[in-house]
């Protein structure tokens, strides 16, 4: 066989060994949990490695009903930080894998 052809075959090895690791650290990413917060932690978004917002906590002392913006604004502020971090874990370990090559459609 040509030399050629045995480097391509271990080319398709190690482009199956990187996407089934990739697989497996999307699936780990799925369960791992950041946490956004506003207001001084009275509101706190809670969201997945894959940009899943999970849940979505806050303080009783906040909740004022002349003043639902304010908690508006805070909900989204930390739903903002919350998938910012998310998105930056992912990066950050998809990029262990790839050795931080950008791969188009991952992130």
């Amino acid at each position: 066989m040509p030399r050629g052809f045995s480097g391509m075959g271990d080319l398709v090895r190690q482009a199956q060994k990187m996407q089934q690791r990739l697989a497996e650290v999307q699936q780990g990413l799925k369960e791992r949990v950041v946490e956004g917060t506003a207001g001084g932690n009275m509101v706190r978004v809670l969201v997945n490695g894959q940009q899943e917002i999970v849940a979505v906590k806050i303080d009783p002392s906040v909740v004022d009903p002349k003043d639902v913006a304010m908690l508006e604004d805070l909900v989204l502020a930390a739903a903002r930080q919350g998938l910012k971090k998310a998105h930056d874990l992912a990066q950050d370990e998809m990029g262990k894998v790839t050795g931080g090559v950008n791969l188009p459609g991952m992130f």
